[in-house]
């Protein structure tokens, strides 16, 4: 399955208010003719639990026939299609850290639930041949690498009951950092990829996000600049800084990509599995030609170690490749992911 240069649909079925409108409106067939056009070979899809499940566990058939629609459509246009679980039942990585939302690999009963989706879904879609599974978009905290590598084993079993094939996604603790693909057990079936988000540095890319705790709202950050700079300027950020601010002070900020997905690939070619980055991109509040540098600067990375890549995002959501902030660089941001 071709999974080279992808795009998010983020937005649509994730994050959003969940309404008939927005189901029926954000996205329609005519945004994945323009996806085809631009020259992408897949779509990321980030669904929520609550689209297809409800909170007992009782699944949904209208939004499962919304699901089909997708991947119908994905199949007309020519593009492969990911299933990503954005949030499940138990775990949202807006949730960092909060025990009594995120409890999943504490309660036996949600994770049954969580196993109950994925047998349904890869039930549905196993004889499908354009679409993945990806099992959950971003584990942040890090006392949870142990529990999620024993709930992928059973996912993966799961569906493999359905779909021997396919093809499984997941990543590592800390938002799929790059730096965590290490964290993950061996994988003991054939047809898994790695997967890593990257925004780093994220004190750039993430510049004025007003859901990042610390985050100046008013601060322009630029790139590229030396990693002293990133460092210090990544120390409000805590947690959500860490690979900034663990990162070798002797190189500089522009290399902060290229030695973290060095380890990302280093793990994978470890693992003996493929690896994908499912996220990428600068916000709406970075200065335009930076972004446009920092964008070249990932895709030399991409290119130079044959990576495969979905940018964050369509539309909206702050990071949307079709919005206005983005029309003086967008024809360069779509050949340097296209290739065309």
């Amino acid at each position: 399955m071709e999974l080279k240069k992808g795009i998010n649909f983020g937005g649509w079925y994730s994050q959003c208010d969940h309404s008939q409108e927005r189901y029926d409106t954000f996205i329609t067939e005519k945004d994945f003719a323009q996806v085809a056009r631009w020259g992408f070979d897949h779509i990321r899809l980030p669904f929520d639990y609550m689209l297809i499940q409800q909170d007992d566990g009782q699944f949904k058939e209208e939004g499962f026939a919304r699901l089909d629609t997708a991947v119908r459509l994905a199949e007309t246009h020519g593009l492969n299609i990911i299933l990503d679980l954005h949030k499940a039942a138990g775990y949202d990585f807006n949730d960092a850290g909060n025990a009594g939302k995120n409890n999943i690999f504490s309660s036996p009963a949600l994770q049954e639930t969580y196993l109950a989706l994925w047998d349904k879904v890869s039930a549905r879609y196993a004889g499908a041949h354009n679409v993945a599974f990806e099992l959950l978009n971003e584990v942040v905290e890090a006392e949870a690498a142990d529990r999620w590598n024993s709930l992928i084993r059973r996912a993966v079993a799961t569906i493999r009951k359905h779909s021997p094939e396919g093809t499984i996604i997941y990543g590592g603790i800390q938002w799929n950092s790059a730096r965590t693909l290490k964290l993950l057990d061996a994988p003991v079936d054939k047809n898994i990829v790695f997967t890593f988000h990257m925004y780093e540095p994220l004190i750039f890319t993430h510049q004025k996000a007003h859901w990042i705790a610390g985050m100046d709202p008013h601060k322009d950050i630029f790139y590229p600049r030396s990693l002293q700079y990133y460092k210090e300027a990544s120390l409000v950020l805590g947690y959500k800084g860490k690979d900034v601010t663990d990162t070798d002070s002797t190189i500089d900020g522009s290399a902060i990509i290229e030695e973290m997905v060095c380890e990302a690939a280093a793990a994978a070619q470890k693992a003996g599995v493929g690896l994908y980055c499912g996220e990428y991109g600068v916000i709406d509040g970075a200065p335009v030609a930076d972004t446009a540098a920092w964008f070249r600067d990932i895709h030399k990375v991409f290119r130079a170690h044959d990576i495969g890549h979905a940018v964050w995002t369509y539309r909206q959501m702050n990071f949307g490749i079709d919005d206005g902030h983005y029309e003086p660089i967008r024809s360069e941001l779509i050949k340097l992911m296209t290739g065309i």
